[in-house]
This record gives C-alpha cells, sequence and structure tokens, in this order.
C-alpha cells in the first residue's frame, strides 16, 4: 500500500513524509479491523484503499490550499476525506460531523490511534449543528452521497464569508450544479466552478464543486432534512 502512495502522492506533487506513511497505515489497519464488524466502507484491500479512499481524498489538496485552513468534513462516515486531508496537511483544523453515534465513537478511536487529539469528532446532525458553530469554518467538505443542491444546504451554512465549500463528485456534475443554482445563490454562495482531477494510479475521473462564500447565510437555513429533502431549493 505504501508504495502506491507514495507514487500517487509523487503524481500529485504532494509531500510523502514517513509520519503520513504510517499514519496511513495505521488508519487502513484499524479501519479494516473495525470494517469486519461495522459497516464503514465497502472498498476492501490495500491497493483500492490507497487509490479509492487516500489517494482520492488527498487530490484535493491540489485544488485548494489547505494549509492552516479550519476544515468541517459533513457526513464524514469513515473520516472520508477529512482524516486523509489532516494526514496529508497536518496544519489543518479539523471537525469531522457524523449523525451516526457508532461512526463517531470509530473516528474518535481512529483520532487517538493517529494521535490527533486536537481533531473534533462531532456526533449531530448536519442541520442541528449549523445553529452552534454555522459560519465558524473556512472550509466545509463533503464526499456524501447526495444531490448538490441538498448538500448545499447542509453544508454552506457552516462555512464564514471568504470561505468555500468543496463537494467531491463523480466525472459527470455539471447537470447537478445547474440544477444547484439557486440553492447556492439563496445560501449566499457564487462563483461555483468544477475542478475535475485524474486519482493517481486509475483511469478514474473525479470532480471537485468549489463554491465561495459570498454572503451570510439567512438564518432560517438549514432546514430540517425532512424539509430539505421533500422541497429542495
Amino acid at each position: 500500500m505504501l508504495s502506491i502512495l507514495k507514487d500517487g502522492f509523487k503524481e500529485l506533487s504532494l509531500g510523502f513524509t514517513d509520519e503520513a506513511a504510517r499514519k496511513f497505515q495505521l488508519y487502513y489497519d484499524y479501519l479494516t479491523q473495525r470494517n469486519t464488524v461495522m459497516n464503514l466502507t465497502a472498498i476492501n484491500g490495500e491497493a483500492d484503499t490507497a487509490r479509492l479512499h487516500f489517494l482520492d481524498c488527498a487530490a484535493l489538496c491540489n485544488i485548494y490550499p489547505f494549509s492552516g485552513k479550519s476544515v468541517i468534513d459533513i457526513g464524514t462516515g469513515a473520516g472520508f476525506p477529512g482524516l486523509p486531508l489532516k494526514i496529508t496537511e497536518p496544519s489543518i483544523e479539523l471537525c469531522l460531523l457524523d449523525g451516526t453515534k457508532k461512526r463517531v465513537d470509530f473516528l474518535q478511536e481512529t483520532c487517538q490511534i493517529l494521535d490527533f487529539p486536537d481533531v473534533r469528532c462531532l456526533y449531530e446532525r448536519a442541520e442541528n449543528a449549523a445553529v452552534d458553530i454555522g459560519g465558524s469554518f473556512d472550509v466545509a467538505v463533503s464526499r456524501a452521497v447526495a444531490r448538490l443542491n441538498i448538500l448545499c444546504e447542509l453544508c454552506l451554512p457552516f462555512v464564514h464569508v471568504g470561505g468555500v465549500f468543496i463537494a467531491m463528485k463523480g466525472p459527470n456534475c455539471e447537470e447537478e450544479l445547474l440544477e444547484a443554482s439557486n440553492a447556492i445563490s439563496i445560501l449566499g454562495g457564487g462563483g461555483a466552478k468544477i475542478e475535475k482531477y485524474q486519482i493517481p494510479e486509475t483511469d478514474i475521473i473525479h470532480s471537485a464543486v468549489v463554491i465561495k462564500k459570498l454572503r451570510p447565510t439567512p438564518p432560517v437555513y438549514p432546514r430540517n432534512f425532512g424539509q430539505i429533502k421533500k422541497q429542495p431549493l
């Protein structure tokens, strides 16, 4: 696995330290161990995990300058993309948010193993957490499987004006971005652009949708998830 990561980081023109190698291995080992009793990821094996999880997430460091930024990963699941970003760029101030208690327990245990005492693991639904910590992050990221207009309502409220929301998507997300244009405007976003990238060591093309936070989000957002899903912006 480490040789794949080393070559992949070189292809991405990112530094790959011995400490990063150690932490990626620890992360993989614990993820694999816990995945036998929890539904954390459908991707298995060192090679696929290295490419489809770790390198896919680390590639975001070529799209946005994360160094020293406060970052919230919304609907993080098993820690993607937040933990690979933190391993790649340790200066990130990271908050991992998920609405499933067992996953947050796993994340807390993983952060102990990785010696990340400064990473905040928060068990809360996004629409509820935004009441207390909305508007306080430089960057919101999400790899969650949801339409972009729904993700925008869940994620943009966490970002302060001048920050960005980055949604990880598949190769063809132009239609989703068009569909989300109304939501982006209502929620205070703008200047959206799609950055396509190839996952190293693969032929897979993914997209990162980068949306700037131009204005404060109106306080009525985000709505409860039932409303968001039933009547998306």
